[in-house]
């Protein structure tokens, strides 16, 4: 049996980890292998970017760079689709399509500071109380939009369609399985939330994501009536005061009471020939019984 030196043993270790010299890349299987490593945008962009980068003496670095960030920029915008696509926002109510003209009472900087979406960073909530048709829904998903692009995950629903979710959940025996799938949501919108009476079964699980969601993910509200009409949400009073006081404890609150925005962008869209007269609306009617308890 042969003894080595402590020489021989170091070379021959050295031998071992000599790094093989590599085989000849196959080029015409780079579009096979990038489909492997699920990186499509490279594989659509490489073959133009690879012409400029020898027209222009591009380092390979440089090369590799840029289709990195020309993958990068294309994951970003296929998460923001995809996030736009769960969120249910409905896709013209934006900032851009919003007439902050009609909004009064509230600046547009202040809508424009809300859309940044720090409050979202600590869990705040964001509550808009109003008359129907004041743009409550409006303002709350064009801020839920600008939350998307920015990276952020959001829903919208109908607080009854929410509670009809949770409630299914209930009897399935799911609701914490059920809240704890809501947790991926940095903000949920609760749109109508006073639009119907709630018995007691739904505003128990109501309560529940109100709770669940308490200084750690954020909730937008759209309300038609003020906190002190709210039992029709919430029947037992003091549930009603512990969920109003989950809320507003970090809110913004923005109070829209102007005339009907859709009422405005309905009559914007007629010519002055067109326009019809007054007729007996729900507004007209209200405004005469004003009238009349005045005299």
């Amino acid at each position: 049996m042969r003894i080595f030196s402590s020489a021989e043993c170091c070379l021959r270790v050295r031998r071992r980890m000599t790094v093989p010299v590599p085989r000849p890349v196959d080029v015409h299987a780079l579009p096979a292998m990038l489909t492997a490593l699920r990186l499509p945008s490279i594989q659509r962009h490489w073959p133009a970017l690879a012409g400029r980068a020898d027209a222009e003496g591009w380092p390979a670095s440089r090369f590799l760079a840029a289709l990195a960030e020309i993958e990068l920029a294309d994951r970003d915008a296929r998460r923001i689709q995809r996030h736009l696509r769960e969120s249910g926002l409905p896709g013209g109510k934006t900032l851009a399509t919003f007439d902050f003209k009609a909004l009064a009472g509230v600046p547009r900087a202040r809508i424009e500071a809300l859309a940044a979406g720090d409050w979202v960073e600590t869990g705040a909530n964001l509550i808009a109380i109003g008359n129907s048709g004041a743009g409550k829904t409006h303002v709350l998903c064009a801020i839920g939009h600008a939350l998307v692009e920015a990276g952020r995950r959001v829903l919208y629903t109908r607080t009854t369609d929410m509670v009809q979710r949770l409630q299914a959940a209930r009897r399935d025996l799911a609701l914490e399985a059920a809240l704890a799938k809501l947790d991926k949501f940095d903000l949920i919108i609760l749109d109508d939330i006073t639009y119907a009476q709630k018995d007691q079964a739904e505003s128990s699980v109501l309560f529940e994501l109100i709770a669940r969601r308490y200084e750690t993910k954020s909730l937008a509200i759209a309300a038609n009536q003020p906190f002190s009409a709210w039992g029709s949400v919430f029947p037992d009073q003091a549930v009603t005061v512990a969920a109003i006081d989950r809320l507003v404890h970090h809110a913004t609150i923005l109070e829209m009471n102007g005339d009907s925005y859709r009422r405005r962008a309905a009559v914007t869209r007629q010519s002055p020939e067109t326009v019809a007269p007054p007729t007996a609306s729900s507004d007209n009617i209200s405004d005469k019984l004003e009238e009349e308890t005045a005299q």
